[in-house]
């Protein structure tokens, strides 16, 4: 009976995981996961009539820099803190 349980608490489980990662890829998220944080963080929409899924675009000049479009750059992005990092003993060189 034990043995059961545990398999279906696992499929539910799975089933639980690939829709989650079903519904942000729907929204255009990128969902990224370690023992010491969870990070959301929006993507540029495919469809985009602005920037056609590139996320911007280049300005002119003698310095190009890319100018970001409101698709994903007005969009919030969500930090989850799990575990502290730990800290450094010693120094780094």
């Amino acid at each position: 009976m034990r043995a059961r349980t545990t398999l279906l608490l696992a499929a539910a489980g799975t089933a639980a995981a690939v829709t989650a990662v079903a519904a942000f890829k729907a929204c255009h998220l990128k969902v990224y996961a370690d023992r010491h944080r969870i990070e959301i963080t929006p993507r540029p929409r495919p469809n985009c009539p602005h920037c056609h899924g590139d996320g911007g675009w280049w300005t002119g000049g003698a310095f190009p820099e890319m100018e970001a479009c409101g698709c994903w750059s007005d969009r919030r992005e969500i930090r989850i803190r799990l575990l502290p990092v730990p800290g450094w003993d010693e120094p780094p060189f």
